[in-house]
């Protein structure tokens, strides 16, 4: 099975964090609640970032980068 599209707006936050485990600690990092939350297979990383008032392009730049490490 391959995995999602990390670029789809639309991409569950269930899904994104099923594909890439190492994902939950760029949330972690930042305070956010997001992994094991009962709405993450509803929202998605634009949801999340306006809720936690972040920058969407950079915290998608940081996720990258910490998923291309892992």
């Amino acid at each position: 099975m391959s995995k999602p599209d990390f670029d789809d707006p639309d991409l569950p936050l269930a899904d994104l964090f099923a594909a890439w485990p190492l994902a939950a600690a760029a949330f972690l990092a930042r305070g956010m609640l997001c992994p094991g939350c009962p709405i993450a297979p509803f929202h998605a990383i634009t949801d999340a970032c306006l809720e936690y008032d972040l920058d969407e392009d950079e915290f998608r730049a940081d996720l990258e980068m910490l998923l291309s490490e892992g």
